[in-house]
C-alpha cells in the first residue's frame, strides 16, 4: 500500500466532497391551534415540488457547492495527517445577498452567527465519522490483504455507515444551529443556550431530532459516494504521482 500523503488526501477529499453533494428543521413554529407547515418529510417534499417545482428541492445549493469541495479537502487532509502520524417570499436572493443582509443586521458577528453551535456539531461528529470509517475498513479487510484491496461494495458500506453514525451525533446540535441561524436578529441574545432552553421547554427533547428522516435517507448514499470518490481519486493520484 502506498505511503500516506496529506497532499493526495487533500485533493482526493475535495473529489469526495463533490460526490457527496433541511427545510424541515427550520420550518416556522405554528401558532396555537394551527397545523404545522409540513406534516413530515414527504409532505415537505410534496409541497416544495408543487409550489416550486423540482428545482425547489435544490434551493440554496450554490453556497454548499462552493464550499463543500474545500471543506472536505481540509477534512480529509487532517484525516491523512492522522494516518501518517415554504410558500413564503424568499428572504435571500442567494449567498452573496444573504451575507450582505446579515452584515447590515448586525455586522460581522451576524455573518458568523452559529459558529460555536457549528463547532459543537462538527467536532464530535467528525470524530465519529472518521473513527467509524477507519474501524469498518479494518474489519472488512480480508486477512492477508491491505485496505487498498477493498472492493467498491465494501467501501460503499463503510462510507455509508460512517455517514449514518456521523449524523446520529450531529443532528441535535445541527437542529439548534439551524434554529439559531434562521431566527430574526436578537431572538436569542445568549446564543445556542437560549435556543436549547426554549426548544426543550416548548417542544420537548424529541424536537432535537426533527428532520432525522431526510437526513438519514441522505446520509448513507451521500457518504458512500463520498468515500468511494475519495478512494478512487486517491488511487488515481498514487498512480499518477507515486513518489508524492
Amino acid at each position: 500500500m502506498p505511503k500516506a500523503s496529506p497532499i493526495k488526501d487533500f485533493l482526493a477529499g475535495g473529489v469526495g466532497g463533490v460526490c457527496c453533494v433541511v427545510r424541515l428543521q427550520t420550518m416556522p413554529k405554528p401558532l396555537p391551534g394551527q397545523a404545522p407547515l409540513y406534516s413530515g418529510t414527504f409532505d415537505c417534499a410534496k409541497q416544495t415540488i408543487v409550489k416550486e417545482g423540482f428545482r425547489g428541492l435544490y434551493k440554496g445549493m450554490g453556497a454548499p457547492l462552493a464550499g463543500v469541495a474545500p471543506i472536505f479537502a481540509v477534512c480529509f487532509f487532517g484525516y491523512g495527517i492522522q494516518q501518517a502520524s415554504s410558500g413564503k417570499e424568499r428572504k435571500y436572493a442567494g449567498p452573496i445577498d444573504c451575507a450582505k443582509q446579515l452584515y447590515r443586521e448586525g455586522g460581522i458577528r451576524s455573518v458568523y452567527r452559529g459558529t460555536a453551535a457549528t463547532l459543537l456539531r462538527d467536532v464530535p461528529a467528525s470524530g465519529m465519522y472518521f473513527m467509524t470509517y477507519e474501524w469498518l475498513q479494518r474489519v472488512l479487510t480480508p486477512a492477508g490483504h491491505s485496505r487498498g484491496d477493498l472492493s467498491i461494495g465494501r467501501t460503499l458500506f463503510a462510507g455509508g455507515m460512517a455517514g449514518v453514525f456521523n449524523w446520529l451525533v450531529a443532528i441535535p446540535p445541527d437542529v439548534l444551529k439551524s434554529r439559531l441561524q434562521t431566527a430574526p436578529h436578537g431572538t436569542y441574545p445568549n446564543g445556542i443556550r437560549d435556543v436549547a432552553r426554549q426548544l426543550l421547554r416548548e417542544e420537548g427533547i424529541m424536537a432535537l431530532y426533527r428532520g432525522v428522516t431526510p437526513v438519514m435517507l441522505r446520509a448513507f448514499p451521500a457518504n458512500a459516494a463520498c468515500f468511494v470518490g475519495y478512494e478512487i481519486a486517491l488511487k488515481f493520484l498514487n498512480w499518477l504521482a507515486p513518489g508524492l
